[in-house]
């Protein structure tokens, strides 16, 4: 019994400094995510050009996978016709977002520039038409930010659409 309480203690002391490790390492990630001179907005500002209407997908099925999904307008397509913000005509739940590192809530338009920090796989939208966006012109690719989805020059950053609260 004596031999045994020993290893139960250094047993115990292992697994409480372990908690204080954790809960000292979420406070301190808790801490750098949010600090006081980076808290996000109560809201969202407004854009600066107002959302219009869209039509979007009907019912409940999951859109397949359009024919010629990849074929990309040419670059030198009419880039009037994309330059919209749109107020998506149906919303998606595809599991939590967490925007890029010392970035805040930000409401995008068409004609800004969106920050590298954005371009990551993590933020690209390949499968686009499963949440009923147009296909992409060569040169650019659907980037999620929070609950919009914005259509992005890959080599300026420059935003040439819009669509607002695709995500739920």
């Amino acid at each position: 019994m004596h031999a045994k309480t020993p290893l139960a203690f250094v047993a115990a002391v292992a697994v409480a400094l372990s908690a204080g490790m954790t809960l000292a390492q979420a406070q301190t990630e808790h801490h750098d995510a949010a600090p006081a001179h980076r808290a996000a907005p109560a809201h969202r500002p407004a854009p600066a050009h107002t959302p219009e209407p869209h039509a979007g997908p009907r019912g409940y099925e999951r859109a397949p996978e359009p024919k010629g999904w990849n074929n990309r307008p040419a670059a030198n397509f009419d880039r009037t016709q994309y330059q919209h913000n749109f107020k998506a005509a149906r919303s998606f739940h595809i599991g939590a977002y967490q925007r890029p590192a010392g970035w805040v809530s930000h409401r995008w338009a068409y004609g800004q520039t969106l920050p590298r920090a954005y371009f990551a796989p993590s933020f690209f939208i390949s499968d686009y038409w499963l949440f009923a966006l147009e296909i992409p012109p060569a040169g650019y690719e659907w980037v999620r930010d929070d609950t919009d989805a914005l259509l992005v020059n890959t080599d300026t950053g420059e935003i040439l659409q819009v669509e607002y609260d695709v995500f739920a």
